[in-house]
């Protein structure tokens, strides 16, 4: 099953180009209004994909760091293109956005590094960012405050059919994750998709973080 660590670290403090609004409609006009960013998962797997746009908007990747000793330290880039092919290596010539440092082989909790403004050269304990939603509750549900001041929570086959989905302190869907249904194709990308509503897209770091630690 896809990792509760993806969904969880893909969003943060960190805003998207000057195409998207910085701070996020009102609630009572509702986020569906404008087309949401529906980024492909190129390859499905937690410690190497590309993060694409459908509309070319914006173009995420998230790789081993290459400054790291170890594959349990995962890089954040936001690419200035779609990558035409597997593997390629244009992330050595930019700088991350963030850095996921996990605990170990098994990507344990470790710290998260946002490298980047508005939240250049702070570090945070996982387990800080993300919580559970209850003392005594499971894994698969997680709250974290993003670069709004909001609380939101990523759950896990709550509503709908989303694998995964992340909604806001008045219960509304601002993001979810889709696995690739079995009986349909996919050709050159693993058929999951992240879609983030346009309205708290500038959120989309701090979700990509949270995407991949829970």
């Amino acid at each position: 099953m896809w990792s509760y660590r993806c969904v969880n670290i893909l969003f943060g403090p960190i805003s998207f180009p000057s195409i998207v609004q910085s701070s996020p409609a009102p609630f009572d006009t509702m986020m569906h209004t404008q087309m949401p960013f529906t980024f492909e998962d190129r390859t499905g797997q937690l410690k190497g994909s590309d993060y694409d746009d459908i509309y070319d908007r914006m173009f995420i990747r998230v790789t081993p760091y290459p400054q790291a000793s170890s594959n349990a330290t995962l890089a954040i880039y936001v690419m200035g293109r779609r990558s035409t092919r597997h593997a390629d290596m244009r992330h050595l010539e930019r700088h991350p956005s963030v850095v996921l440092e996990f605990g170990g082989p098994s990507l344990g909790l470790g710290t998260i590094h946002f490298l980047k403004p508005p939240a250049a050269n702070v570090s945070i304990p996982m387990n800080n960012y993300l919580r559970k939603t209850a003392l005594f509750g499971g894994s698969l549900s997680r709250k974290f405050r993003a670069s709004d001041g909001r609380e939101y929570r990523w759950q896990h086959k709550t509503i709908d059919d989303h694998e995964w989905s992340c909604v806001s302190e008045e219960n509304y869907i601002i993001a979810h994750y889709d696995l690739r249904p079995p009986n349909l194709p996919a050709y050159g990308v693993s058929g999951n998709t992240l879609t983030i509503y346009d309205a708290f897209s500038h959120l989309y770091m701090g979700e990509a973080v949270v995407f991949h630690t829970v």
